[in-house]
């Protein structure tokens, strides 16, 4: 029997999906459930299994774009396990082949080197000598497509070596990371302010209790759940930070889902923290931890991406001492810490080494003032110098709860 192996719908609003990898070979014995290939959206990459064992044949190949109910591949279920000859799916649904590639055999005549005029103008602007270029019209002349495609040389070729480029396609997700980047960047009135926090009180509240913390609870006590309390405590105070613009309304959350940006193997990913309000530090820790497995795993979910209404990103953990972190669309706010670096400051008149972080806010001016963007920053900043007091309650065992 040969099945027909389709496109599932990896989320609400994806039409269409790219073949990122196949992780097995054509012809293979796959068994059911088996991870046979990477898909990428726009959103996530996503392991697509076998639906039933059998031997495979592709009918897609990586880089293909393919859409959600497209067939994508066979599986012979009467195929045999490595050890016989694979069967292939031909006896009943037959993959078309492949057209062959087309060559272009250009012999030199008159006009090789010479190009149309719109082909003139397109090098003339990209500073390019039309001898430079290899014509795929008649006779060698050079067409406006070969002048588009074109490409200017990086310098004179040096005489002790090669010199080379590799070109290859974005993925799915990256291309929607840059259009939503560039979205953020055009569509919204974005300004970013500062501030500096001193980390002394939370370094010694994760020196006196980070071994007990994770012998209790399987999980360390990091830095991410100071700030994410943090961050939910000045939200419920400057309640326009926690809000979004919709045509000419504006939306507030009376709920503060987190978005976390961490790290994956295919680039940043964006997972959310669910009603971050309710969760101790222990509940903001387990499901960082959980969010950052599944993304280094590459099982993370579309709707574990999506929804989030604050964004927390730190550059801190690759080294970054300072930048303007960009809003996550259509969030209206976005925290970047930074890495921490002891550093002199004045305390009480006296010059003394601390270790420091600095912060970033950036926000949508369109909703968010200057007046609450200064004022939610210091808020975070007074939570995290003072986390006894504004995060604790007074009872730092309860709220670690140990």
């Amino acid at each position: 029997m040969i099945l027909e192996m389709k496109v599932p719908s990896p989320g609400e609003s994806i039409t269409e999906v790219e073949i990122a990898q196949w992780l097995v070979a054509e012809g293979d014995y796959v068994e059911k459930d088996q991870p046979i290939a990477e898909v990428d959206s726009d959103k996530a990459t996503l392991e697509l299994p076998a639906e039933e064992s059998g031997t495979i044949t592709f009918k897609a190949e990586e880089g293909d774009a393919v859409g959600v109910g497209q067939v994508v591949c066979f599986i012979d279920t009467e195929g045999k396990p490595s050890g016989n000859a694979p069967v292939k799916a031909s006896d009943a649904v037959q993959a078309p082949a492949a057209p062959a590639e087309k060559k272009v055999v250009t012999q030199a005549t008159y006009a090789s080197g010479s190009a149309s005029p719109a082909a003139k103008k397109v090098l003339a602007e990209k500073g390019i000598d039309a001898n430079a270029v290899v014509g795929s019209g008649r006779d060698g002349r050079i067409t406006k497509e070969d002048a588009v495609q074109a490409v200017p040389s990086m310098g004179t070729q040096p005489a002790n070596g090669e010199r080379d480029n590799t070109r290859k396609k974005l993925s799915m997700l990256r291309r929607k990371v840059a259009q939503r980047l560039v979205a953020a960047k055009n569509e919204t009135a974005m300004l970013t302010t500062f501030n500096e926090v001193n980390m002394s009180p939370i370094f010694a509240l994760r020196t006196e209790f980070k071994e007990e913390f994770k012998a209790k609870h399987n999980v360390g006590l990091g830095f991410m759940s100071f700030f994410t309390r943090a961050v939910v405590r000045a939200l419920k105070l400057y309640p326009d930070v926690n809000s979004m613009i919709d045509g000419d309304y504006q939306i507030q959350y009376d709920f503060c889902d987190i978005s976390v940006a961490v790290s994956g193997p295919k680039g940043l990913m964006v997972p959310v923290v669910r009603n971050a309000e309710n969760l101790s530090f222990k509940g903001v820790e387990n499901e960082i931890k959980r969010l950052a497995i599944r993304a280094r795993d590459g099982k993370i979910t579309v709707d574990e991406m999506t929804g989030g209404t604050f964004t927390i990103s730190n550059g801190g953990v690759f080294g970054s001492m300072l930048s303007t972190p960009i809003i996550n669309p259509p969030q209206s706010g976005i925290l970047g810490m930074h890495n921490i670096v002891q550093r002199p400051i004045a305390v009480d008149g006296k010059v003394e080494i601390h270790p420091m972080m600095y912060l970033a806010l950036s926000y949508d001016h369109r909703i968010i003032d200057g007046k609450e963007s200064v004022g939610f920053l210091v808020t975070i900043k007074e939570a995290l110098e003072d986390p006894i007091t504004m995060l604790m309650d007074n009872d730092v065992k309860k709220a670690l709860d140990l």
